[in-house]
């Protein structure tokens, strides 16, 4: 296998703002998308892409950070290339989260011309239903995650043997998160003379595994001279309940001396919703999403640079192509769903050697993402994401008043500020009094008239509180009831401090890490089995031969249900040690521990031939499939783990 490696042309070291979209090949027809985005000025990136994707024909490997512009990159130059009707799915793009593939999708839509290509998304935890109908429609590019787009291309929805691009994005972060076995299987299915592109921000060894298995003879791009420093952003998170975020949200703006920043949203809905709550307390605050036109958020945007709103409150999808220098704070409302839209999003503050703040609203029931967010964050932005507090109302008061004092204090000529000579055991400022104030006689008169007969420090505190309004009313701030912290699971060090959620249910899964389950696989195999978002399976506790979860209520009595319709799911029942005998109505003792047990007596020989039958054959032997489609084996000695654990409920009422 042959390695290219790209070296740059003296045009590509050209400094990026001699160069234009219409220098790097581009058609008029996705010109005009480019200027419909805002887009100014190429990135090192799409410079170094766009022109090989429109021109060659080399497989790429492209080295490019987050929030660079690298759907750009590959989208601009692939979208131009498909501008008509096909028969089949042209490009397939995939990514590593549903939440990536959706905003992918989005951005490929919006440099189309409204009618082709046609693009559609694949993801997990969604309705077939309705992929399949849109499949049959006919797309000319796919985006999706590999495990829902692998299940379409085993029941035969999708085909790929005739697609002409096959791009993988976050290259780094799927294998990560163990999505190797996928892609392989995927590009055995996919056209062979397909060309590959793949973006990365990184390039461990797997990634080049991948090339020289997949790719052949391939080409590097990457922006030479850089080097990836630590981002100068100090990060915190707050575990705050979600009907209290605004109320954290608005002392985090009232404490922070000169508060400039963006606040992330996950939904639409969230954006008009924080933005509207914000206004009626009295901030210069706008919202920006999808639904907001072209030239409403040209204006929005030209409000914000020029600091006449001080808050502007987006969606990730909106806020892409936002540069906006001087930002003091980014603050994710809502917790992001990978490392890669973190990144990205706090990566808008702390830019040019200035020092940024990034804060990060949890609620208690998300830990487990939080760890997992804390571990990739570690990698990518080579920080610390650390736990913070939320200020108090005193703090916020008090910080406010000794600010507002000391701006008064200023305009008045109050006081001067004088250097003290340093030395080695005196280092400090000396604030002394100004001899005079000049002020105008009008107000003079003014004074006088108004402490007639009057205490004047009393007066003074009444104009003061004309003057400032309710910016120092306690009544201002809502209350936020204190989170102890702790573990949010049973046992362990800070469990004490957990209460359970009332809206929620623990149960008990006869899937362990023996089936080669860990909490990600759990949380994926339920979020596909009862289509819910991936984070409502939360507390996940694995164990060798079974797993403890705690699930929305309405959820937990569906699959209570459902695995005593259906004997291929695994043995299922209600956890009474936290849900207690009343939890609601329970599994009778046949559904919920005798069938298993029974089941497993009746059938135990049949299960035991069929076991080693497909053993000895070399065949995988019968069960279910996880949400990426593997068979799970199931044998009679994992099956003791429920009755075990129900003996143990009925020694002690411990776990």
């Amino acid at each position: 296998m042959e390695e290219l490696e790209i070296e740059q042309t003296e045009t590509e070291t050209v400094d990026d703002e001699a160069i234009s979209f219409e220098d790097l090949g581009l058609d008029e027809a996705t010109l005009a998308a480019v200027e419909r985005k805002g887009f100014k000025v190429p990135s090192p990136i799409q410079v170094l892409a766009i022109p090989r994707l429109l021109n060659g024909d080399a497989n790429i490997i492209a080295k490019a950070r987050t929030g660079t512009g690298k759907t750009a990159a590959f989208g601009l130059p692939i979208v131009q290339k498909i501008r008509n009707m096909n028969d089949g799915v042209r490009a397939l793009v995939l990514e590593p989260t549903r939440e990536l593939a959706v905003q992918t999708c989005t951005e490929l839509q919006s440099f189309g011309d409204g009618k082709f290509p046609r693009v559609c998304v694949l993801y997990g935890g969604a309705p077939y239903n309705k992929q399949i109908n849109e499949l049959k429609r006919g797309v000319e590019i796919v985006v999706g995650t590999p495990g829902r787009v692998q299940d379409h291309l085993e029941r035969g929805t999708l085909k790929i043997d005739k697609i002409d691009y096959f791009i993988l994005d976050e290259g780094d972060e799927m294998l990560d998160m163990g999505f190797l076995e996928d892609i392989e299987a995927i590009f055995a299915q996919a056209n062979p003379n397909s060309r590959i592109l793949l973006f990365s921000a990184t390039m461990p060894k797997p990634i080049l595994k991948i090339a020289e298995q997949f790719m052949g003879d391939y080409e590097i791009c990457e922006e030479e001279g850089f080097v990836e420093e630590p981002l100068l952003i100090d990060q915190s998170c707050l575990f705050v309940r979600e009907s209290e975020k605004i109320e954290a949200l608005v002392r985090l703006i009232d404490i922070a001396p000169g508060f400039y920043g963006l606040v992330f949203t996950q939904t639409k809905n969230d954006a008009d919703l924080v933005s509207r709550l914000l206004d009626e307390r009295g901030y210069d605050v706008a919202a920006l999403h999808g639904d907001i036109p072209q030239g409403q958020r040209e204006k929005i945007l030209a409000r914000f640079r020029s600091r006449k709103t001080r808050v502007l409150v987006a969606t990730d999808v909106a806020a892409r192509g936002i540069d906006i220098t001087g930002l003091t704070h980014v603050i994710n409302y809502s917790l992001p769903f990978d490392a890669a839209t973190y990144v990205h999003r706090i990566g808008r503050t702390g830019r040019a050697g200035a020092k940024g703040i990034a804060v990060t609203l949890v609620r208690p029931e998300e830990r487990r993402r939080l760890e997992y967010l804390r571990n990739a964050v570690r990698r990518a932005a080579k920080g610390e994401l650390l736990e913070g507090s939320i200020p108090s109302v005193e703090q916020v008061l008090n910080t406010k008043r000794a600010r507002m004092l000391d701006q008064l204090k200023a305009q008045l000529g109050l006081y001067v500020v004088n250097e003290i000579e340093l030395t080695e055991e005196n280092a400090a400022v000396e604030r002394t009094a100004s001899t005079h104030i000049a002020v105008d006689p009008v107000y003079t008169d003014m004074a006088r008239e108004l402490c007639e007969n009057q205490n004047a420090e009393e007066v003074l505190a009444g104009v003061l509180s004309v003057w400032y309004g309710k910016k120092l009313d306690k009544s201002h701030y809502g209350e936020i009831r204190e989170y102890k912290g702790g573990r949010p699971a049973r046992g362990g060090k800070g469990g004490q401090d957990f209460v359970p959620d009332p809206n929620q249910k623990r149960i008990y899964v006869q899937l362990g890490k023996r089936d080669g389950y860990n909490a990600r696989a759990l949380a994926a195999y339920f979020s596909g089995l009862l289509h819910i978002p991936g984070h409502k399976v939360d507390r996940i506790e694995v164990t060798q031969n079974f797993s403890l979860l705690s699930l929305p209520k309405d959820s937990a009595e569906r699959v209570l249900q459902m695995a005593k319709r259906d004997h291929s799911l695994p043995h299922i029942h209600l956890d009474t040690q936290e849900n207690g005998p009343d939890g609601f109505e329970k599994t009778s003792r046949s559904d919920r521990g005798d069938r298993g047990d029974r089941g497993d007596r009746s059938n135990r020989g049949g299960r035991r031939r069929d076991f080693d039958r497909d053993q000895r054959d070399g065949k995988k032997s019968r069960g279910f499939k996880n949400d990426h489609g593997r068979a799970k084996v199931h044998t009679p000695t994992e099956r003791v783990g429920a009755s075990a654990y129900k003996k143990s409920n009925r020694k002690k009422n411990e776990f």
